[in-house]
């Protein structure tokens, strides 16, 4: 069984773009969604530096199109043919990350590309502006026991914001409280700071929510053509609607990564491939799936590979019963 991850916010890199440019399917992919989005893709992915590509206006279209590109590319498809339509049958499931859940629902077919691009570009610059009202930022806490690790969050006002199993949570909230994490961590924990520019997943983007909530309105979808896995809480999710409603939701929502992975190992993953830039979801797999295969996207040198995987994993459905669905608001 065979699942398709998008990394989120954080996974940038400058010049990240480079190599995979080469490629005339991710070339004219990306020029299409920067005319789509009206961020200059091409320039942020090549030439911008580490602190342009953190703004989060910027980082979320560049992060969901290069998702989308590069899967083309895995996929050896043109720009024009329907992405959901060629991924159907070569994958089992799809699920993303945070914002990578917006590329996974237009991989899916629940979104069209260009609305998945438009939405992202709409939920980027809200969280942006959310995220000027206060200062706040986001840190990793790797290891430690987990109870003292929420304590020490909650004795600090700060939220768990990603549970990404593998002994790794997310903080979220203010600088200050930040930076007293990153000061004194947990016992027997690592604290490292994240290149992301707000507390992404908490109360502070509450704004950003309605934002979203407004451009979601008018969108057409569609029910999932491959299953779809809820960052919100690891359930498959079969109804476009209800798939909207959670992307729009988990702005302001802890994202649980934990749980997505829970349900793969549930439902038998045998195979796990992550798309561009990749690195982060894998490393996670690595330590939370023992057995499963991974391949990360990094360059263009992985497809092959990435191609292989598809080849030799796909072909098991997840089931996809509505009453494991929750909902979450």
């Amino acid at each position: 069984m065979l699942v398709v991850v998008s990394p989120g916010q954080g996974a940038q890199s400058p010049g990240m773009l480079a190599p995979w440019l080469e490629l005339p399917v991710v070339a004219e992919t990306l020029s299409r969604a920067s005319a789509t989005t009206g961020v200059d893709l091409l320039a942020h992915g090549t030439t911008s530096d580490a602190d342009t590509i953190r703004d989060t206006a910027v980082a979320q279209p560049l992060l969901v199109s290069t998702a989308l590109a590069a899967l083309r590319a895995v996929l050896d498809i043109d720009a024009d043919t329907p992405l959901a339509d060629a991924l159907t049958g070569r994958a089992d499931a799809v699920a993303g990350h945070s914002v990578g859940e917006l590329a996974a629902a237009a991989a899916a077919g629940v979104l069209a590309e260009d609305d998945a691009l438009r939405l992202v570009t709409v939920r980027g610059a809200a969280m942006a502006r959310a995220a000027a009202v206060t200062p706040t930022g986001m840190a990793a806490v790797l290891g430690g026991d987990p109870q003292e690790v929420l304590a020490a969050l909650a004795d600090l006002g700060l939220v768990p914001a990603n549970v990404n199993g593998g002994g790794q949570v997310v903080a979220a909230g203010t600088t200050e409280a930040i930076a007293a994490l990153v000061a004194a961590p947990p016992t027997r924990a690592r604290v490292i700071p994240l290149q992301v520019a707000g507390a992404f997943h908490t109360e502070h983007m509450a704004p950003a929510v309605e934002e979203l909530r407004a451009a979601a309105s008018g969108v057409a979808v569609s029910d999932p053509s491959t299953p779809l896995l809820s960052n919100a809480d690891g359930a498959v999710v079969t109804s476009g609607a209800e798939s909207l409603h959670r992307i729009v939701a988990q702005v302001a929502h802890p994202v649980r990564w934990d749980l997505c992975q829970s349900t793969l190992v549930e439902r038998g993953v045998t195979g796990l491939l992550e798309l561009a830039p990749g690195g982060v979801l894998t490393g996670l797999a690595r330590r939370t799936l023992p057995g499963v295969e991974t391949v990360a996207l990094k360059s263009p040198a992985d497809l092959d590979a990435a191609r292989d995987l598809v080849r030799r994993h796909a072909g098991t459905a997840l089931s996809t019963d509505p009453s494991s669905q929750e909902r979450t608001s």
